[in-house]
């Protein structure tokens, strides 16, 4: 498992390269101001998903992103 520091670099570094550091930061102040709480939204955006959307956007998902690293079972 990665630790916290850990999570917190990457989480970061991929909001800067997909919105920017003024982007990054304001959508983490957005975050922090709106006492935003991920788990309920997460509940809320998938509740609204058709029966099987989730499962075939995984599967488009998957299959445009194949996995080409070292996997290992721990």
């Amino acid at each position: 498992m990665t630790n916290a520091v850990n999570i917190l670099d990457q989480g970061f570094a991929c909001l800067v390269d997909h919105l920017g550091v003024i982007d990054a930061e304001y959508f983490i102040s957005l975050i922090k101001r709106d006492d935003f709480d991920y788990t309920v939204w997460q509940r809320e955006y998938f509740d609204k998903m058709a029966e099987g959307e989730f499962a075939a956007k995984a599967s488009a998902y998957a299959g445009n992103h194949p996995y080409t690293g070292n996997a290992c079972v721990l």
